[in-house]
Formats: structure tokens, sequence, C-alpha cells
């Protein structure tokens, strides 16, 4: 029979004790997000004529649920079902990876901003399930709302996770992190702007949000690999 001190237990305790009990969920669960780009590829493989554009069409287009002009190019994503599921579904792998993931490096120095860090990138991911919820055009203000927080605030957690996970994760990661980050800031700000560079819409676009994806499968991968490999110590587990 569970006591009465177990029951009153908070989520925040509940997700530690899950993450300590298996420690390879939260890892596996940011590598996942590997299947963003493979539902990219799946999606814009049977794009009708014109041929999909990596440059000139964004990525809400192969979510967008109608034929025919759409800012400016021509869309027509019969997949486009799959699409908004892969949105939604990397926003899940964010905010259910962050939340277990922080546990993985607390109670050390800069607590706090890994707190924060794991927290915006969760909140990065409530904003990519809205950009699956709401296709660019059926609610064009949700799906705004919902991309400026999953690249905004994805990019925002990249560059305090960069200042708090220093001495935890691999050097080159974390100057990925400090590099990358704040370019794409800047594209996604010149994005607003229309500001496109020569690289059009799709490839300023890709700028902005390709990083923090690139970074959720690296870290994963990485964490998994040296838990499975034991390069790095398992967490103690918890008493039932």
């Amino acid at each position: 029979m569970e006591s009465p001190q177990r029951h009153r237990r908070g989520l925040g305790q509940r997700l530690h004790d899950f993450h300590n009990n298996n420690p390879l969920v939260g890892p596996l669960v940011y590598a996942s997000s590997i299947l963003y780009f493979i539902a990219q590829v799946f999606v814009g493989w049977i794009w009708t004529s014109p041929q999909y554009s990596l440059w000139t069409n964004t990525i809400s287009d192969l979510g967008n649920t109608h034929c025919g002009a759409y800012g400016g190019a021509q869309v027509c994503s019969p997949r486009h079902g799959w699409m908004n599921l892969a949105f939604v579904f990397v926003g899940l792998v964010m905010a259910v990876g962050s939340s277990l993931l922080y546990h993985e490096f607390e109670r050390r120095s800069w607590d706090t901003w890994r707190i924060v860090g794991f927290a915006v990138m969760a909140i990065g991911g409530v904003g990519a399930v809205l950009v699956g919820a709401f296709p660019e055009n059926v609610n064009g203000v949700g799906h705004v709302i919902g991309a400026s927080l999953a690249i905004g605030g994805g990019n925002i957690a990249l560059l305090i996770l960069a200042l708090a996970l220093k001495g935890d994760i691999p050097e080159r990661l974390r100057r990925f992190m400090l590099w990358w980050a704040p370019i794409s800031l800047v594209a996604a700000l010149m994005f607003i702007f229309k500001r496109h560079f020569g690289l059009g819409s799709g490839g300023l676009e890709r700028v902005a949000a390709y990083p923090e994806t690139i970074w959720l499968i690296s870290l994963g991968a990485w964490l998994a690999h040296d838990r499975i490999t034991g390069r790095r110590p398992a967490l103690p587990a918890v008493a039932a």
C-alpha cells in the first residue's frame, strides 16, 4: 500500500524518481527528434508540382492543408497531416525530454539556470505543438505564436544551457550552442522582417529552426551512448 508521504509527492519528485530509475528514457526521447527530419523528407517527397523547395518553401508549408498560392509560393502537401503530427511530436519531445533530462544535471552549480534553460526548452515544445495544431492556413495567429515560442524559446534555451552546463557536456557541443543560438535568433528576426539574404524564406527559416533540433539529437545521443557504454555512471536507483 502506498504511504501517505509517497502519495503526496509532487510531479517534480515523480519525474526525478522516474529518471533515476529509467535514465535512458530522457536521452532517447531527445534523440528521437531525428524523426522530425525524416518526416519532412517523407512529406515533401510527394509534394505536387512545382517541386518542394528548401529555399522558397518554409517548413510550415509542408503542413499547409490547402493547395494553391500561399505566402508568395505555390503550396500543395498531400501528406500535410503527417507533417502536423511531426510538429506535435517534436514539441512533445522537447517538453517531455526536458522535464526528464533536467534531473541528469541537478544539484550542481548554476542549478537555477539549468531549471530555467530546460523550462524554456519545454515552453518551446509547447510552441511546436501549437504549430502542428494550427496549420499556417487554418489559424495564422496561433501558428505564428507557436512558431515564435518554438524557435525563439528553443534558441534562448540553448544560450542559457550553454552557460549553465559548462563542464557537464562535451565542449564541442557547448560551442555549437554558443555559436548557433545567436545566429539562429538573428535569422529568426530577419525572417520576420523578410530579409532573406539570398537564402529564401525556407532557407533562412531552416537556419533559425534546425540547430535546436540538431542539438536535441546530439545531446540525447551523447547521453545515451555514454550511459550504455558505462562512460557515464549510473544514477542511484530510488527505493520503492
